[in-house]
Parts: C-alpha cells; structure tokens; sequence
C-alpha cells in the first residue's frame, strides 16, 4: 500500500484551508452527483412518456429548483486551479427546456442534450473524485509527519465552570 507523501500542490495552503477545500470539494461533488440523477430522472421521465414530461417536470422544478450545481465550482477555483475538471453543462437551460411529445425531433435533441449533460456531470465527477484523492492523501501526509496535527480536529468538550 502507498503511503501518501506530501506535494507541493498543496504547499500553499494551511491545514485548515486544505481541510476547508477537502470539505468544498465533497460538497461540491454531492451537487454534481445530485444533478446527475436528475438529468437521469428527467431522461426516465421522457422515455416513459414518450416525450410529454411537462406535467412531472412542473411538479420537479418547483421542488428541486434551489439546488444549482457549479456554486462550488467558483469557490473551489479560488483554493486551487481545476484545469482537470470539464466545462459544466448549461443546467439551468436545459433543466428549463420542455419536450413536446408532437415534435419528435425536439424530443430527440432534448435526449441527446439530457445524454451529453450526463456524461459531463459524470466526468466533472470523475475530476472532483481526483482532487478528493489527492486532498485526502495530503492530509494523511501531513499527519504522519506530526500526528499532533490530526487531534485538532477533535471535539472538545466544554469546559466544567466550577
């Protein structure tokens, strides 16, 4: 089993930011995965009813249209660069579009456009995943090096007022 060793990747940042970005990046891949299952769902949804989904989507949008993936996005970018992660859909946009079921041509595009957005949540997944990865293995690097450093992030009990 490898043994994480520090990297100069994270050089900059104090343990408490690397904790910080771990934790956003976990948060982050949450929205993504979240999304991915929607844009899955809405694809069910289609299929099942033959391109009319706009009854059930209605009912969707207005439970689900707080959550935006990509928020994190921006946050994580100011901690470290993602050159590794692909663009995101435009999901917001294709969220919104609806699918007439007498348009079978519209139906389709709609499909190919759930499809593609898909397989880019999955990639910028994939992405997070790597930089979970490489966070996490920072973090056990750093404390091999000075196990001290792991106490920090134990709970303290408050102090007895006496």
């Amino acid at each position: 089993r490898e043994v994480p060793e520090r990297s100069e990747e994270f050089g900059h940042l104090t343990l408490p930011a690397l904790r910080s970005y771990r934790q956003s990046l976990t948060q982050e891949e949450s929205r993504a995965s979240y999304w991915r299952r929607l844009i899955q769902a809405r694809m069910d949804l289609i299929e099942l009813q033959g391109g009319d989904d706009s009854i059930r989507l209605e009912r969707l949008r207005m439970a689900l249209s707080e959550t935006r993936v990509g928020e994190g996005r921006r946050a994580l970018v100011e901690v470290m660069p993602i050159d590794d992660a692909p663009p995101l859909p435009d999901l917001a946009g294709l969220w919104s579009r609806e699918a007439h079921p007498d348009d079978p041509d519209g139906v389709d595009e709609l499909k190919r456009d759930l499809a593609f957005a898909e397989l880019q949540l999955s990639a910028y997944r994939a992405a997070l995943h790597r930089r979970l990865a490489r966070a996490t293995g920072e973090l056990i690097a750093r404390y091999r090096e000075e196990p001290t450093l792991a106490l920090q992030v134990l709970p303290v009990p408050p102090e007895d007022p006496v």
